[in-house]
């Protein structure tokens, strides 16, 4: 290694697709960070990411050779959720600081084993909420804070996907639901506004498709109970068969008022299953509950219009930025770990009220 990248973390990035990509790009940009390594099933995949970057980036199969050769510093973990779980606890013992793409496991039980084993190996993870680095959503959770408790957090995103968008849509869902998936970004935001406990979970399902994996659904919707009394529901759906009328809701209501995304643009016919279209905000719009002695509103509704509207890329730069902070000043990640073990046990709860037609109290 040259003088100038002695101090440069080494990276492995596994996986290639949509999230894959769109990190392997911020370490390729970013000086503090040197990839050493690109582990994928297919090496077609790690061959079309490296074109992409222009780069030679070595291509491993096996993820226990990538770590034992490639010897990085931390890893990014990107590739189908089942694996997730695996991956982190094998790179974990390597001494490995981690970056893992939501959701961090697919039990609540392997998701608090790694985090139990980050804390005993002093290692540094960061998941991949991604809307905590937006500068939208941190307004949108802050002005939530002036709306007085109990809240009512409504909020969904539905994808129409079809082609590509489609296929990988039914590769993911052979071993976790859209609203296990998605939802766990989207309760980590209601986390986020409430910082109250999670008590109670119920959820629905529907399966759309015959061509899912069998006992899989690829629409649900759960709802949530805090201990300070706010509750919200979230809805996800994947596949062709989907509505683009109403897909992309964001709507906090307290006894104060209420704050709204509005996204125009991310609500126009076609736009559900893009990518940028998911947290694209644009403008937050807020009312004031107030009213006068003639029973009318005392304050008009505002629009706040923020200039900082950064696209995926620079949302996942931004991430990754966050993660070199994290491991190079040593900050504490016990709150933002224990929020992401909250958000998987919330959609877990569910999925399994759906299944077994049951509420789940949370202990």
């Amino acid at each position: 290694m040259t003088q100038e990248t002695k101090n440069t973390v080494k990276v492995l990035c596994v996986g290639a697709g949509n999230m894959g990509r769109s990190h392997a790009l911020a370490y390729h940009k970013e000086p503090s960070f040197e990839i050493v390594g690109i582990c994928t099933r297919s090496k077609a995949s790690a061959d079309t990411l490296n074109a992409e970057l222009e780069s030679s980036y070595p291509h491993f199969s096996d993820f226990e050779a990538a770590l034992r050769d490639a010897k990085p510093d931390a890893v990014c973990i990107a590739s189908y959720p089942d694996t997730h779980a695996e991956f982190a606890k094998l790179a974990l013992e390597a001494g490995c600081h981690l970056f893992v793409e939501k959701p961090l496991a697919t039990t609540v039980a392997d998701a608090e084993e790694i985090v139990a084993l980050a804390k005993a190996k002093q290692r540094k993870v960061v998941i991949g909420y991604i809307l905590r680095h937006h500068p939208s959503w941190e307004k949108f959770i802050e002005l939530t804070q002036d709306l007085g408790k109990p809240l009512v957090m409504r909020m969904n995103l539905n994808q129409q996907s079809s082609g590509s968008n489609w296929e990988t849509h039914k590769n993911l869902m052979s071993s976790i639901s859209p609203i296990v998936d998605c939802g766990v970004h989207y309760v980590d935001v209601m986390c986020q506004m409430t910082r109250s406990r999670p008590v109670r979970v119920s959820g629905i399902g529907a399966r759309l498709s015959d061509e899912l994996p069998a006992g899989m659904v690829n629409y649900g919707q759960l709802q949530v109970t805090f201990e300070d009394g706010s509750v919200g529901w979230y809805e996800a759906g994947w596949g062709p068969m989907m509505s683009e009328t109403a897909f992309f809701v964001k709507d906090v209501v307290g006894p104060k008022g209420c704050v709204s995304i509005v996204a125009d643009k991310a609500s126009d016919d076609g736009k559900s299953a893009s990518v940028d279209a998911h947290t694209q905000t644009e403008a937050l719009k807020v009312h004031h509950s107030k009213l006068d002695e003639k029973g009318e509103f005392v304050k008009q509704d505002e629009m706040i219009h923020l200039d900082d509207e950064p696209d995926h890329d620079e949302l996942c730069a931004r991430e990754q930025a966050y993660f070199l902070r994290a491991m190079t000043d040593d900050i504490d990640l016990t709150e933002h770990l224990d929020d992401a073990v909250n958000s998987m046990r919330i959609v877990l709860a569910a999925d399994e009220s759906f299944r077994t037609g049951k509420t789940i109290e949370l202990t």
